[in-house]
């Protein structure tokens, strides 16, 4: 192997709802990986300060994109002096995001909006636009892939050939474990997604050309159920956290079994080659007829949910300091404003 980076992929679990609780665990967890592994890059999952599920508690999740999840990730990367990677939920000008936030040691930062809310998180933030590709100080450019991200033709149609990495987050919450509908969503359809989630970072790497590192959030959660908020769902977050080389082959892995760690490798960096083709469907790899039909419903309810909170000004964010406000996509190191409070 010639040039090497060495990365970490956290696999994270925190509390739902908690996001100053849960920065403060996120600063324990990067250190013990950052002392431990010495890594030039440590990424964490999507929406990292809480798990990105259906409950009435995210819309009191989202912060201004200057704020606290911001100021946490730019300072681990000053401190341990490596690349941070991490999500939250943010206020870009007067919208929410779900945002990906890429910290440099030297203060840089870069940030991807994920391009389409999946199910339920239309009813929390907005789409984004941008095409997830972060120049890097020294020049080297990555993708960035933000949840269901990882699983879509276009993502891996707008990264592929021009990145050195596919990095980012995944939240994969699956079935409700529900005892009347066990035989079919729990022991078939809950299978079904466990390997979806352990075949999509290597399926995109194939197809970018380019090692994946895809941490992801693990655990029990119990969220409300789409269009009966008042039945819990109790289910997990999947894990499946994975590095992965060029060739789609696991270098390092984490299941929901390990429950929450980290894992580190070396992978090649090299100007990218891909492997395969970009599918010419929607998705990357056929879903169940159960995952579609959610898929539409959540996504029609959700977004119908978000502007018509919007336009009556009911979204908590709304009423933030930092409402309105905004920094653009590539911030240079000196380039930063001093943080909402």
């Amino acid at each position: 192997m010639g040039e090497t980076r060495r990365v970490v992929a956290v696999q994270l679990a925190v509390r739902l709802g908690d996001v100053e609780g849960n920065l403060a665990h996120i600063e324990d967890i990067v250190g013990q990986a950052a002392r431990e592994h010495e890594p030039d890059m440590i990424f964490l999952p999507e929406s990292a300060t809480t798990p990105n599920v259906n409950h009435r508690a995210m819309a009191r999740c989202v912060r201004a994109v200057d704020g606290a999840p911001l100021a946490t990730y730019r300072r681990l990367a000053r401190t341990y002096g490596c690349i941070v990677g991490a999500g939250a939920l943010s206020i870009r000008g007067r919208d929410a995001r779900g945002t990906y936030f890429v910290c440099e040691p030297d203060g840089a930062v870069h940030l991807h909006d994920k391009d389409q809310p999946t199910m339920w998180e239309n009813a929390t933030y907005a789409p984004g636009s941008d095409p997830g590709t972060m120049r890097l100080s020294g020049g080297d450019v990555i993708g960035c892939a933000n949840g269901f991200e990882w699983a879509r033709s276009r993502t891996a149609a707008r990264l592929r050939g021009r990145v050195r990495l596919v990095a980012g987050g995944m939240c994969f919450p699956s079935f409700p474990r529900w005892r009347a509908t066990k035989r079919y969503f729990w022991d078939r359809e809950h299978a079904t997604m466990l390997q979806l989630a352990r075949e999509t970072p290597g399926r995109m790497a194939r197809v970018v050309g380019a090692p994946a590192v895809h941490p992801s959030h693990v655990g029990e959660v119990t969220m409300e159920t789409p269009f009966a908020p008042g039945v819990g769902w109790p289910t997990i977050m999947v894990g499946e956290t994975m590095i992965t080389d060029a060739d789609g082959a696991i270098l390092q892995r984490l299941a929901y079994e390990d429950g929450e760690g980290y894992v580190c490798a070396d992978v090649a960096w090299e100007d990218p080659r891909p492997r395969d083709p970009v599918p010419s469907t929607f998705w990357m790899t056929s879903l169940p007829i159960s995952v579609h039909g959610v898929w539409y419903a959540e996504n029609a309810r959700g977004r119908a949910h978000y502007v018509v909170k919007h336009r009556l000004g009911r979204h908590p964010f709304q009423h933030d300091p930092g409402y309105g406000s905004d920094i653009p996509d590539d911030v240079p190191a000196d380039g930063m404003p001093a943080p909402t409070t």
